[in-house]
């Protein structure tokens, strides 16, 4: 009879071990798996800082231009300029956020 008990009791420890065992692997690949939403997230997050940088550039120097062309009369050069200027100014906001080129005060710090 004692013998019976044992084998049932290592019995039910055998295969609550196996469920243990399945739930800890389920838990890893869920795990990985927010691992990587998280990357992801990350990237379309910064995807759209750049992209809202870069276009609100383009659109302060289109209405600074379009501001300096209505009270100066210098119809369409200022709008062009200051379009222009703004575009590069967009182009290198996006090059320092991305890390490609430096920021000005960074040779201040060393």
């Amino acid at each position: 009879m004692a013998d019976d008990r044992e084998e049932s009791l290592e019995k039910r420890r055998a295969q609550l071990e196996a469920e243990l065992a399945s739930k800890r692997r389920e838990a890893g690949v869920e795990r990985a798996s927010e691992a990587q939403a998280e990357v992801s997230r990350k990237g379309y997050a910064q995807a759209m800082k750049l992209s809202s940088e870069f276009i609100a550039a383009i659109i302060v120097g289109a209405v600074l231009g379009y501001v300096l062309d209505r009270f100066v009369g210098t119809a369409p050069w200022g709008l062009i300029v200051l379009l222009l200027l703004g575009f590069c100014a967009g182009v290198l906001n996006v090059l320092r956020s991305a890390g490609v080129v430096a920021h000005p005060l960074d040779d201040d710090k060393k």
